[in-house]
């Protein structure tokens, strides 16, 4: 995958309005279409990988990076209070997907 298509795929999961994205799906309390996840982590890894000598990013990039690092975990939360039943590894993928944008932030691999 290469940046452009690494953070075009950020953005769309970021985006609410996208009606399968990750963060619409779990706001309406579905859980991702699989490979979903794994497909937003490869983009964060590609992300992590080009970005990390770069000094500035793009605002929309920044606001997509903490949407999905946040509002995943405010989403699932919800969720679980609601007592949607979400799947096992879910949690766990929301903790990667915020390390790895923490990663993107700090600069490192």
């Amino acid at each position: 995958m290469d940046s452009k298509t690494a953070q075009q795929v950020i953005l769309t999961q970021a985006d609410l309005t996208v009606t399968d994205s990750f963060l619409a799906r779990l706001q309406r309390q579905q859980p991702p279409i699989p490979g979903q996840v794994t497909s937003l982590l490869l983009a964060l890894r590609t992300l992590t990988d080009d970005l990390k000598a770069t000094e500035h990013l793009e605002r929309t990039l920044v606001y997509a990076l903490y949407q999905l690092a946040y509002e995943s975990r405010q989403l699932y939360e919800q969720g679980r209070r609601a007592k949607v039943e979400w799947p096992p590894l879910l949690n766990a993928d929301i903790e990667r997907v915020a390390t790895a944008i923490g990663q993107i932030f700090k600069g490192e691999p």
